[in-house]
């Protein structure tokens, strides 16, 4: 009996000096670890970045009493930000007008705010060599109200041609919205209401081509999905076109055989490939 007593006592100690063993082990690597985590910490290069100290909506102002400074770690500033208070407040400006909503202590970006002393209109949102050009639409021809600053947008045109009579043909594949009815306000969260009219980001010569389109026929806008660059060919669908593929369905549809037939008291009806 003391010679099992003895044998578990000793078997208890050791597996506790082995359990010991393993705890100090996992300690002494975690130490090891975090002193150089702290070590690398120490040593990565950190840049000031400006931030807003509070959140800011379309159309403010962005002034220096809003600016504030965070350390930021060269890897992990975002493209855009500002690093220098001149290129922020250039000349001496005393604010800039927001474009886009940010959250508060978040880094302000090129793309948040408008160029020194412009307002936060239309003309803001254009890309160089382009222009704003206007289109009417309703519920039906604008998606039903779902359209918003910031989108992207097919254009099609319906009209009559000598050739074809009534034709509707893709004439502008993905077009940016700068703006809706009066607003270009790309964060609006208003609930949704078909807008009158939208006004595209087009070159010089795509709005000669639209300005020639709206007054010779309707123009009807698709919406393009967030992120979708994929290339489309020329679209086209005539009357003719159309009434073809319908008849080619019907002629389909009246060239299947059947032949009926009797299983006990139930008449079935099998259909079988044309003889003819």
């Amino acid at each position: 009996m003391r010679l099992v007593f003895g044998a578990v006592l000793i078997a208890g100690v050791g597996l506790a000096g082995l359990a010991a063993y393993q705890t100090h082990s996992y300690i002494s690597q975690l130490q090891t670890r975090l002193a150089v985590a702290e070590r690398n910490a120490n040593t990565t290069e950190m840049v000031n970045v400006f931030v807003n100290a509070n959140a800011m909506r379309h159309g403010q102002l962005l002034r220096r009493d809003d600016v504030r400074v965070a350390p930021f770690p060269v890897y992990a500033v975002p493209p855009g930000a500002y690093t220098d208070l001149e290129e922020l407040f250039p000349n001496g400006a005393e604010s800039r007008v927001v474009l886009r909503a940010m959250d508060p202590i978040e880094p302000i970006l090129t793309t948040k705010l408008t160029e020194p002393g412009k307002q936060a209109g239309i003309t803001s949102h254009l890309s160089p060599g382009k222009r704003a050009f206007t289109i009417p639409v309703n519920q039906t021809t604008g998606v039903a109200g779902f359209l918003r600053p910031g989108d992207v947008v097919d254009i099609f045109w319906t009209g009559r041609t000598r050739d074809s009579g009534e034709v509707t043909q893709l004439i502008q594949p993905q077009l940016r919205l700068i703006a809706v009815d009066q607003s270009a306000d790309m964060d609006r969260t208003t609930n949704v209401t078909a807008a009158r009219t939208v006004t595209v980001e087009a070159s010089p010569e795509q709005a000669a081509a639209l300005a020639q389109a709206q007054s010779s026929g309707r123009l009807s806008l698709a919406l393009v999905g967030i992120g979708d660059t994929a290339e489309v060919g020329a679209i086209e669908m005539t009357q003719d076109r159309l009434l073809g593929i319908v008849r080619e369905q019907q002629r389909e549809a009246d060239q299947k055989c059947h032949i009926r037939t009797r299983r006990g008291g139930e008449l079935v009806v099998i259909e079988i490939p044309c003889t003819n």
